[in-house]
């Protein structure tokens, strides 16, 4: 497969937003304010998909719609990078509906996460094109307590250099977007480790209920020599990340995996360091993978931005570990 690295952005650039899953019309007006003055601060011009704001019985819209401003935002050549507006359920729908061969012939960023883990490995997939898990339009959002987001967002959007992904010194999972001044911050233990040694591979993954979605279909990728970044939401409880991951473990191939790298829980999940270990250490598939956990990305705050299709380095020894984006 031939990898397509699209190009950074710079100030002055057209970022479109469009909403692939959830609708724009469900970020409230004091959220895009705050994004707007990101952006704006970023030197970046915004600009909204024709459809963003539609919403239906799901809070999303129709296939139509969403199809339509995905190619009309790579078409635009004033456009160089897309965000999505929020996650949320559905944009799997819209995989027979692309024109891949448009997206491939007009790569440009493509930067989300959650729902959007199934758009961004499809994509890879079926083009080549590395796009990025990291924040949301909604996302920037944020008033407070932005700057590791915004950081390595910049460091991955911005640059073509290398860097070092480090522990955040506090994370969060509060309704911040119900309650803007007032946050609830947490200490953060830093990494945790699991398994020990080095890998180096294609990063691939993203939310792993998600990513499974794909599992079967011809948007799921090769996972020859990759690093798999996996994350869950509230909605998993220890129980179901157990059978998520096993899940993938059956997948053909899934001997190609070099290492994971696991993002950090929400509190619902109910996940304590103790029983992650274990579940990780019942899966004997897992034994010679270098494991890290408890890493800033998915579904709490703060969260790095990594590229879906680049290529990453780890190395796990004497309790120490250290994590890095090389390609992206």
């Amino acid at each position: 497969m031939h990898i397509i690295f699209p190009k950074k952005l710079q100030k002055g650039d057209e970022a479109r937003v469009i909403a692939p899953s959830r609708s724009l019309g469900i970020v409230s007006e004091e959220v895009r304010s705050v994004a707007n003055r990101r952006f704006a601060e970023l030197g970046l011009k915004i600009s909204f998909g024709r459809h963003a704001e539609e919403k239906d019985d799901f809070f999303s819209s129709s296939i139509q719609s969403r199809v339509e401003d995905l190619h009309e935002a790579f078409l635009d050549a004033n456009v160089v990078a897309i965000f999505t507006a929020i996650g949320g359920f559905n944009c799997n729908q819209l995989f027979q509906y692309f024109d891949w061969n448009l997206i491939q012939n007009n790569p440009k960023i493509l930067c989300g996460y959650s729902d959007i883990t199934a758009l961004s490995n499809a994509m890879f997939t079926k083009t080549g094109l590395v796009s990025y898990s990291g924040p949301h339009y909604s996302t920037f959002g944020q008033e407070l307590y932005f700057d590791y987001t915004l950081d390595y967002a910049k460091r991955c959007l911005f640059s073509n250099n290398r860097f070092q992904i480090h522990p955040s010194m506090e994370w969060s999972d509060d309704l911040w977007y119900k309650n803007q001044k007032t946050r609830d911050l947490i200490p953060n233990r830093g990494f945790l480790v699991i398994n020990e040694g080095r890998a180096s591979g294609r990063i691939l993954g993203g939310n792993l209920g998600t990513f499974n979605l794909l599992q079967g279909t011809e948007y799921f990728p090769n996972l020859r020599d990759s690093i798999l970044f996996l994350e869950d939401d509230l909605e998993s409880l220890p129980h179901t990340f157990d059978r998520d991951l096993q899940s993938l473990i059956h997948v053909p191939g899934f001997a190609g995996v070099r290492g994971i790298v696991i993002g950090r829980f929400q509190k619902a999940s109910n996940m304590p360091d103790e029983l992650l270990i274990k579940i990780i250490k019942t899966k004997k598939e897992l034994d010679r993978l270098p494991i890290l956990a408890n890493v800033d990305f998915g579904h709490t705050d703060p969260k790095f931005t990594f590229p879906i299709g680049g290529e990453a380095n780890m190395e796990i020894l004497n309790g120490k570990a250290k994590l890095e984006i090389v390609k992206h």
